[in-house]
């Protein structure tokens, strides 16, 4: 062969690169929808089980919120309604993916407050717990709530 029709080795690597990265790409898009459900559910599972906790010791919750969290802008019987309301109305529309946006940032702003609230009484492993439902609740609300929710369906539904 001659050295202009002799395949280059470099040629062929990046060839073998680029159609692996192909591959890859593919793989993660495939990945997307159900790694967006996971979080979803995820987020909606923990948040939905406090306000169900919050609602099963209502005295409880109330204690706490005049004694332990301390909601500046509201009175403590007020913020208890209004955080136990987030974290039971909330989780349905993003597990769901209803409104999926609108949730995340409901549940991201509940999340903000809960953790500013009560932060001066928190151990790390605690505070890293709603940094990690924060991150997840701003994926959320920035990328949506994925292909794997009534909200895609609904948009799919309309473009029909």
């Amino acid at each position: 062969m001659s050295e202009t029709t002799a395949p280059r080795s470099g040629a062929i690597d990046g060839h073998i690169v680029a159609r692996l990265w192909g591959l890859a790409e593919r793989v993660l898009d495939a990945l997307r929808s159900p790694a967006l459900l996971a979080a979803r559910l995820y987020v909606s599972y923990v948040f939905f089980n406090s306000g169900l906790q919050s609602l099963r010791d209502w005295a409880g919750t109330i204690w706490l919120y005049q004694n332990e969290f301390h909601v500046a802008p509201m009175p403590p019987y007020l913020a208890a309604v209004v955080g136990t309301g987030g974290e039971l109305l909330l989780p349905p529309l993003v597990a769901f993916g209803l409104l999926g946006r609108f949730g995340a940032l409901g549940l991201f702003v509940v999340n903000a407050v809960a953790l500013l609230s009560y932060m001066y009484a928190l151990q790390v492993p605690a505070i890293m717990f709603h940094f990690i439902w924060g991150g997840l609740m701003l994926v959320i609300a920035l990328w949506g709530p994925g292909a794997w929710s009534i909200d895609a369906w609904r948009l799919a539904r309309r473009a029909r």
